[in-house]
């Protein structure tokens, strides 16, 4: 596949006509400047996202997002929507960290009025925070236990007395997904999370104490409760080991049931059976569980979060939530009057305006979308707009996306210097491991600028603030 293969419909749109390869369904698009399609070439991502169009009962496109990398089947920042009667799911459409996502908090207080105490506040929040591959949290949860938790979510840690009733209101799907049914999740993925709650992991995840830098649309800043200068705090994880565990048990299984079904696909990695199939259901019903046991996560770790803040400034500046949303999903919503399964696998849910998933507050802005960068690097506060409820199915970009393999970082990117040079912009860091920093140092990723003014300009988002960061805590 070559650049000229693509045919330029907008600045910032490409497409892949359904008569580029005899088992494509539908056309392929890709949201990309043509550096970035270019960049798309260079691994197996631009094929995957062609592969995604073959998939039975695909509607309209298959969509990639500028921040398109490859991943398991589906590209990360790919989006597919399959009908809900004809269609098929995929677990790898939601990728083995089932709602790996991103909060943010924010305080009343300024930067300026934490900056003395941000080195107590990061080596606090990493105490508090356990943060690692296979690290354990503060809870070890019994069976009966942990199914309230995979059936209620963040609803369920609220109730624990690890949040505030209206902290709820601000998740995406309120921190809880009805059609979860923890039957269906394996004792081996149980065994996995009883005791990960409150936890980050390692890789990109990340807690990150911020600040306010600059302010694009002030009414819609406003509404947020942003304002230039504020210490803000990022949360960026998912459902850990017991996500990872659904994701391997369901793959296998749906594997060994595609041919039951007739599901034939140019990529194993695409496994994929009937949405309302028997294996569907429990796959989609486990990966609902999974969802909610990540966004308990998260409701735990802000909890955390919130503790490290008050052994630093007492309550005096409280951290509330803005809001919280999911990057590796497959949801049920409406679309052109039509009953869709939407697969985010990488991607972010970008409501406008007036829609009735999102809070009562948001309502006259769209919902917050909120797109973190690589560590050291800026993130980014969007709102959805009508051109992504239009054109891409309620989805934008979920971050700037790698360019560069994690071995390869390590090898190309000494940790010491790359501390060395975060120090030199001020940047606090706070890690268990050395490797992790050299494997998401900024080098290995897009340029976070590049990819958020993608999605600005091609109208299926609209850009708040952006976010520099002060300190981060990594695992």
């Amino acid at each position: 596949m070559e650049c000229g293969d693509f045919i330029k419909i907008t600045e910032y749109l490409w497409e892949i006509p359904k008569s580029f390869r005899y088992d494509m369904r539908v056309p392929a698009r890709i949201y990309a400047t043509e550096q970035i399609l270019k960049d798309s070439l260079k691994d197996r991502s631009a094929n995957q996202l062609i592969n995604l169009t073959t998939l039975p009962g695909i509607y309209k496109y298959a969509i990639a997002m500028p921040d398109i990398h490859e991943g398991y089947g589906f590209p990360i920042g790919g989006v597919a929507a399959m009908s809900a009667v004809d269609g098929v799911i995929s677990p790898g459409g939601v990728g083995y960290d089932i709602n790996c996502g991103v909060r943010l908090l924010r305080s009343e207080k300024t930067a300026r009025e934490i900056k003395d105490y941000l080195s107590d506040l990061g080596r606090s929040i990493f105490q508090e925070v356990p943060s690692g591959v296979g690290r354990g949290g503060r809870l070890k949860l019994k069976s009966g236990e942990l199914n309230l938790v995979l059936k209620k979510g963040a609803v369920r840690m609220i109730e624990m007395g690890y949040g505030r009733p209206e902290d709820s209101e601000f998740l995406e799907s309120n921190g809880c997904l009805s059609d979860a049914d923890p039957s269906l999740v394996s004792e081996r993925a149980k065994k996995r999370g009883a005791d990960q709650l409150g936890t980050m992991g390692a890789g990109n995840h990340f807690v990150e104490v911020g600040e306010v830098e600059e302010i694009f649309d002030r009414e819609i800043a406003k509404i947020f409760g942003l304002f230039k200068g504020q210490a803000t705090v990022l949360i960026h994880t998912g459902s850990r080991g017991l996500g990872h565990q659904i994701a391997t048990d369901y793959i296998k299984t749906i594997l060994e049931a595609m041919p039951k079904y007739g599901v034939v696909l140019p990529d194993r990695e695409l496994a994929a059976v009937p949405f309302y199939s028997s294996e569907g259901q429990n796959y989609f019903k486990a990966m609902n569980s999974g969802a909610n046991f990540a966004w308990a996560n998260r409701q735990l770790i802000t909890w955390e979060v919130r503790e490290a803040w008050r052994k630093i400034f007492g309550n005096a500046g409280e951290l509330k939530i803005v809001y919280d949303v999911a990057h590796n999903l497959a949801k049920i919503e409406e679309y052109d009057g039509k009953k869709l399964v939407i697969h985010r696998k990488g991607a972010t849910r970008a409501f406008s305006e007036n829609h009735p998933e999102i809070p009562g507050l948001y309502q006259k802005t769209g919902q917050p979308v909120l797109i973190p960068g690589s560590m050291g690097t800026a993130s980014y506060v969007l709102t959805g707009a009508r051109g992504a409820m239009e054109n891409t199915f309620g989805a934008v970009c979920h971050g700037a996306g790698r360019i560069m393999s994690r071995l390869r970082a390590r090898k190309q990117i000494l940790a010491e210097e790359l501390r060395e040079r975060l120090a030199g912009k001020g940047i606090k860091i706070f890690t268990g491991s050395l490797r992790g920093l050299s494997e998401e140092a900024p080098a290995a990723y897009k340029d976070i600028d590049s990819v958020v003014e993608v999605v600005a300009r091609a109208g299926i988002a609209k850009k708040v603030a952006k976010l520099k960061p002060l300190a981060v805590i990594k695992g």
